[in-house]
């Protein structure tokens, strides 16, 4: 069972991917978006590559609970990959800080500010697939 998890924005995807038992997620690649096709192909290969089952999208939901315009973007992404890969199952997963998650843990890395820019869409895709993770197993 591989589970990979998108951190969508609208400038990269930051992707982490789960081990073969479903217990710990690392962070795989960041996408820099240029299309929506060449994002689809990136995604594509890496769905073959891994023999990936399920597709975890965060939905960046408000605080207060609610749906705003990047959430959509992220539900309409969903639509589209489910479509695309129609034997992949396609979730979506509150993100609710998870970069500012991220952010705490490259801080806490003393990695500097250059290289958290690099890597930032990524680690808030292994926050949002580790929580999904864990939820699993509870």
């Amino acid at each position: 069972m591989r589970i990979i998890s998108l951190d969508v924005g609208d400038k990269t995807i930051g992707i982490a991917m789960s081990d073969l038992t479903g217990t710990l997620a690392t962070g795989l690649t960041t996408i820099r978006r240029t299309s929506l096709e060449k994002d689809l192909d990136t995604l594509t290969k890496i769905v073959d590559e891994y023999t990936v089952d399920s597709i975890i999208i965060g939905l960046p939901k408000n605080m207060n609970g609610s749906l705003g315009e990047r959430a959509q973007k992220s539900i309409d992404l969903a639509k589209i990959l489910e479509e695309r890969f129609q034997s992949v199952t396609v979730k979506l997963w509150d993100e609710r800080l998870s970069t500012v998650a991220a952010e705490k843990v490259l801080i806490s890395a003393d990695l500097r500010r250059e290289k958290r820019k690099k890597i930032i869409d990524m680690m808030a895709a292994v926050v949002i697939l580790q929580n999904y993770l864990d939820s699993t197993k509870n």
